[in-house]
């Protein structure tokens, strides 16, 4: 900013904060700072009151505002960087805590701009400038209790203002298109929204890094043909988007964003090519709203990345069997065109290759679709044919080229994750029954679709598949019941994780579409409160899992506890590794992987940590240098729990101190952790590796 505009920015400040002072402001200002939205409920009553209708429209519209306006002020801030006035200028006037974050532009000013916006330009009361008079308050406050500058309050306000106005527009140009357009629109802006809502969650949520997402993190920071237990593409899909937006939480998620959409933009295209516009349209948005696949749009694990290229495939798939109908119908082949059908048919399934072997980089399971798609061949007769053709082989050899760089990696350290698959299956315990993981398998899936949703979909699933062997319902099924079925028989011996088999539950969202809502007018009226009660219970779950705390879930029922915590056991460890590296030479290390991958992600600086080896099983840090080298050099060892250091770590460090920190969450105890400062260390025997 320049010195002249800076000084008179300061001097504004002062004549605000200091000189215009007075007892009555000293109570007033504070309250409006923190509660001005008890001032706008009586205003929202009275539009509410004119318009019920109208009402909804533009509080909808204000809100998606006030969303985007958010994102875009934090992210305004982190490029500017400017200091509040309470933390660089003396004798400020503070009548409220002075906040951790930047000064330009204030979010207050810029919200409450983006709130008051749509009802000045779209409500027909009477009262519609008074939101504008409140929001002014709200500028006006910022400055008067010390938090902020006039030029962050001016900044904000017109950052509210452009943003708001943007979502107006955008509104207005949506309902003329709805008329022409509805499914496309509908879906348009409910993806925009979405999108909106998990970029600010990303942002300002209270979700750390997941240990896997921290882990495929480090993963990306040793980009490599591919990984101990899993294939390399996430790891370079997250080096993509921390070279974008840096080494962030939201620059390792926001791809989770993007290929969630665009799995639900390919279920919408499936299922119209199956049913038609409402069954696409129907099964795009419930894939959002079940809670197994809803937090795949915030946490970017290789479940993301995997839904994608399975529905990808599915769709040209599809697309590769259908081809001829769709050539007579002259869709792939124009009057004009010189193209033979065999170069169209060829390049389909080729495509179908590509997108296999991306799915296997990303996830193991995709195997399961080459399984699916011979069974769907086999069983269906008119198809039947192609097997009698090179080209679903074709296609598979495509799908193993793409995946030859894990081939390539296993042959050279000792086919480590055939080895690690084996004992995730628990190949090694042979053929036994186990009641107690099959009930807890049958109950995860109860849980992750919902009762009424699975029970629905599976009859949906069965109902379809009879009618015509050929026809989109034994595509749905040959693409579900298999997967699902292995799965539960695979419960019966051993423990199956609640996520394993989501891609069976994909063409079951088709089927219920197209059963439940495309067919929505002839339902009976119970059928139809069924639907709604499945639909909202599912969308209600979701929202639990997003913001758990607000619900009060205890924290051991809370599975996104494990998301917790993290930022303050690395801000911790940071200021002990700051300390110590000042006197000589540290390193970090845990003896969890989980652990050390978080440490590397949120303690300051990003530094290399390590995993020792005190009787785990085989990790991917064994397979990258370790710290056993590092003679002489302080430690710091973290564990989780409120442990005494392992006799094998204190042996191999000249002395140690123990400090015990303990995270809580929203006041309830989350977690505890051993943090042992070990001094000079003298070597240590690597363990043998006991198992994968």
């Amino acid at each position: 900013m320049p010195k002249a505009i800076s000084q008179l920015d300061t001097g504004l400040f002062f004549l605000i904060n200091q000189h215009l002072r007075n007892s009555f402001f000293d109570a007033v200002m504070p309250f409006i700072t923190h509660w001005s939205y008890l001032i706008i409920l009586p205003l929202l009553f009275a539009v509410f009151l004119r318009d019920k209708k109208d009402g909804l429209v533009i509080f909808v519209v204000a809100s998606c505002s006030l969303l985007l306006a958010d994102v875009a002020g934090s992210a305004v801030k982190h490029l500017i960087q400017r200091p509040r006035p309470c933390d660089v200028l003396e004798n400020v006037h503070l009548l409220v805590g002075c906040g951790k974050a930047f000064s330009m532009p204030s979010n207050h000013a810029t919200n409450s701009f983006a709130f008051a916006f749509p009802f000045v330009v779209m409500s027909g009361s009477r009262l519609r400038y008074l939101f504008a008079v409140v929001a002014a308050l709200v500028c006006y406050s910022r400055v008067y209790v010390g938090a902020h500058y006039p030029a962050d309050v001016l900044i904000g306000a017109l950052l509210g203002s452009l943003m708001s106005m943007s979502v107006v527009y955008l509104y207005r140009w949506s309902e003329r298109r709805f008329r022409d357009r509805p499914y496309t629109t509908v879906l348009m802006v409910f993806f925009l929204a979405l999108s909106l809502f998990r970029t600010y969650f990303i942002l300002d949520g209270p979700l750390d890094l997941s240990p896997d997402e921290a882990h495929y993190w480090e993963w990306s920071r040793r980009l490599d043909l591919s990984y101990y237990s899993k294939g390399p593409l996430i790891a370079y899909l997250i080096a993509a988007g921390t070279s974008l937006m840096g080494d962030t939480v939201f620059g390792v998620r926001f791809l989770a964003i993007v290929f969630s959409t665009l799995t639900s933009i390919l279920l919408y295209r499936l299922g119209r090519e199956f049913y038609g516009e409402t069954t696409g349209t129907a099964s795009a948005l419930l894939f959002q709203v079940i809670p197994l696949y809803a937090p795949f749009g915030v946490i970017f694990t290789i479940d993301s990345p995997f839904l994608f290229f399975w529905v990808l495939s599915l769709y040209l798939f599809w697309k590769a069997i259908d081809h001829e109908r769709c050539q007579q119908d002259g869709k792939l082949q124009g009057a004009g065109n010189s193209g033979s059908p065999l170069s169209g048919q060829l390049r389909s399934w080729l495509l179908l290759g590509l997108s296999i072997g991306l799915g296997l980089l990303t996830k193991y399971t995709m195997v399961f679709f080459i399984f699916s798609a011979f069974l769907f061949l086999i069983f269906s007769g008119e198809k039947r044919a192609l097997l009698r053709t090179g080209l679903p082989y074709l296609s598979i050899l495509a799908a193993f080229v793409v995946f030859s760089p894990v081939l390539i990696w296993n042959a050279q350290n000792g086919w480590v994750t055939i080895k690690h698959t084996a004992g995730q299956a628990h190949v090694a315990e042979g053929l036994r029954i186990s009641i107690e993981s099959f009930l807890e398998f049958v109950g995860s899936q109860l849980g992750v679709i919902t009762p009424a949703m699975l029970v629905m979909m599976t009859y949906a699933i069965f109902r379809g598949y009879p009618s015509a062997l050929s026809a989109p319902s034994a595509f749905l099924f040959w693409f579900s019941v298999p997967i699902v079925l292995f799965f539960v028989l695979k419960s019966l011996q051993a423990k199956v994780q609640a996520n394993w088999a989501m891609t069976g539950y994909i063409t079951g969202i088709i089927a219920f579409s197209e059963l439940y809502v495309s067919r929505w007018k002839q339902n009976s009226p119970g059928k139809k409160r069924l639907v709604i009660i499945a639909v909202a219970f599912a969308l209600a779950l979701t929202a639990v899992a997003h913001f758990p705390a607000t619900f009060s879930i205890p924290v051991k029922l809370d599975p996104s506890a494990r998301l917790r915590g993290w930022q303050e056991l690395g801000n911790e460890v940071a200021a002990i590794y700051s300390a110590m590296a000042g006197t000589g030479k540290v390193f970090i290390f845990s003896d969890s992987y989980q652990t050390s991958s978080e440490l590397a992600f949120y303690v300051k600086g990003h530094p290399v940590t390590y995993c020792a080896n005190l009787g785990r099983r085989m990790n991917q840090y064994d397979l990258w240098p370790g710290f056993h080298h590092l003679i002489h050099y302080d430690g710091i060892f973290v564990t989780i729990g409120d442990v005494d250091l392992d006799p094998r770590i204190r042996e191999a460090f000249q002395a140690f101190d123990k400090r015990l920190l303990k995270v809580n969450d929203k006041g309830r105890p989350l977690r505890e952790y051993s943090i042992f400062i070990c001094r000079d260390f003298r070597g240590m025997r690597k363990e043998a590796i006991g198992s994968y």
